[in-house]
């Protein structure tokens, strides 16, 4: 765990049931942070969501108080953490089609294929990829209800390799190096608007849109840092290129909304402004966004890996009928 807060299991009895809060002693280095802010650096792999769930539950108490998130810790206070036991998820597995990168005892690297929702949400509570991974593996750990092995996310037009926890341990380590930008993920795009220039670097806040709550936006005052580098890799006759990017941080639909941000959006994004002409020769039917490759270290060995996923077919033909002159 990271941060400086001395940490100690304390036996409480709740009901019938005896628990072991967590509870740590605040030390003049953490004096000043907000409790919320404390407890991300603590629990890497739960969300900031299920956190303040837990303080607007009393499951947080600060000196055996009910105290809110933005609760500035002072040096010498205590704070206990009850976790209580997971939630059974009750998913059902299901056979889900993808390919398989990596697999060892504490790990699985998938390449996902477009159309696929990685977990259940909305209109999508069958047929998603944990569901698939749960047929695979059957039992996976989990810091959120209903998605069980996920430490990351690829949007569900996005293919691409994702990288899945398939134990306890592996899944708090790859959530710390996630947080910590310890895990370096680089991107091909195929984009509608070529940049003049032949590679660039977009440092722009992104926060939910302040309309249209289905989309991002850039927000320079009420977004969180996010940074994306690009590179052209080829030009095409009818303006597209294609290019690699890598991401600094991984916001949502970072790539979409930096790359529409700089009027290049990628090729097929009707949400961001790729929609393509219907005149057009070429037509995409979902964005062409493609995680291509993730460079970790193994969350319990060490050893560096590096996992590489084939383009996707439609993404293949696409740049095929490009290179051939189509427009």
């Amino acid at each position: 765990m990271t941060g400086t807060g001395e940490e100690r299991l304390l036996p409480v009895d709740r009901g019938s049931a005896a628990v072991l809060p967590m509870v740590f002693a605040i030390t003049a280095a953490d004096a000043g942070q907000r409790l919320d802010h404390f407890l991300a650096t603590k629990y890497p792999e739960r969300t900031r969501s299920a956190l303040n769930k837990l303080i607007v539950a009393s499951l947080v108490l600060v000196d055996g108080n009910q105290v809110k998130a933005g609760h500035r810790l002072r040096k010498s206070e205590t704070i206990t953490v009850i976790l209580p036991p997971p939630e059974p998820v009750g998913l059902i597995p299901e056979r889900v089609e993808f390919s398989v990168l990596h697999e060892d005892a504490h790990i699985l690297v998938i390449n996902k294929p477009p159309g696929l929702v990685v977990h259940p949400a909305g209109g999508h509570q069958s047929g998603t990829l944990v569901h698939g991974l749960l047929h695979r593996c059957r039992e996976l750990p989990s810091a959120d209800a209903g998605r069980p092995g996920i430490v990351h996310r690829l949007d569900k037009d996005t293919s691409g390799v994702m990288l899945v926890a398939k134990t306890e341990i592996a899944l708090r380590v790859l959530m710390a190096d996630f947080k910590d930008r310890n895990i370096h993920k680089t991107y091909h795009a195929l984009l509608l608007r070529c940049p003049r220039e032949s590679e660039g670097r977009v440092s722009s806040p992104i926060g939910r849109h302040p309309i249209d709550r289905k989309k991002m936006a850039v927000r320079p005052v009420h977004g969180r840092h996010a940074a994306t580098n690009w590179r052209v890799l080829e030009r095409f006759a009818n303006g597209w290129c294609w290019t690699e990017i890598e991401i600094e941080t991984g916001r949502t639909h970072q790539i979409r909304v930096h790359m529409a941000a700089i009027k290049s959006p990628v090729a097929g994004d009707t949400l961001y402004g790729g929609g393509v002409d219907r005149q057009a020769a070429v037509r995409p039917q979902r964005q062409m966004l493609h995680a291509s490759t993730l460079r970790f270290k193994h969350p319990v060995s060490g050893d560096p890996l590096k996992c590489t996923a084939p383009l996707a077919d439609d993404i293949h033909q696409v740049l095929v009928h490009l290179r051939g002159g189509g427009r």
